[in-house]
């Protein structure tokens, strides 16, 4: 098994993600509302601090929230099949910084509650 990760700075692609989902054999995922390191020290009332206030004129703070996507694969051909989905998805976008995917194997998975 295996848990792909979504971090996605450009949110307009989210419900077209969850659609390629769907469509390629992916049984669910959890969306959770994020924020980046960048924008968290913009934010940040250590923004003053010298180290901080140089990192801020740096960074690029036009997504300063993000939505971060995860699900659990039961095999590489779905894993394949979602990836190549996101791809399709994410191929309009031209400019770099829309987000980024990885992998995380799972040796475990178990269900919580009472099964019937």
């Amino acid at each position: 098994m295996l848990a792909l990760f979504i971090v996605l700075n450009e949110i307009d692609f989210l419900e077209d993600i969850l659609a390629k989902f769907v469509e390629t054999g992916v049984k669910g995922a959890t969306i959770l509302d994020s924020q980046g390191m960048g924008s968290a020290i913009l934010e940040s009332s250590n923004r003053g601090v010298p180290l901080f206030a140089t990192l801020g004129h740096l960074l690029d703070n036009t997504h300063p929230y993000n939505k971060t996507i995860f699900t659990v694969l039961e095999n590489d051909e779905v894993l394949k099949r979602a990836i190549a989905g996101v791809e399709e998805v994410m191929k309009p976008m031209a400019k770099p910084g829309a987000g980024f995917m990885f992998t995380v194997p799972i040796s475990n998975v178990y269900s919580l509650g009472k099964t019937s």
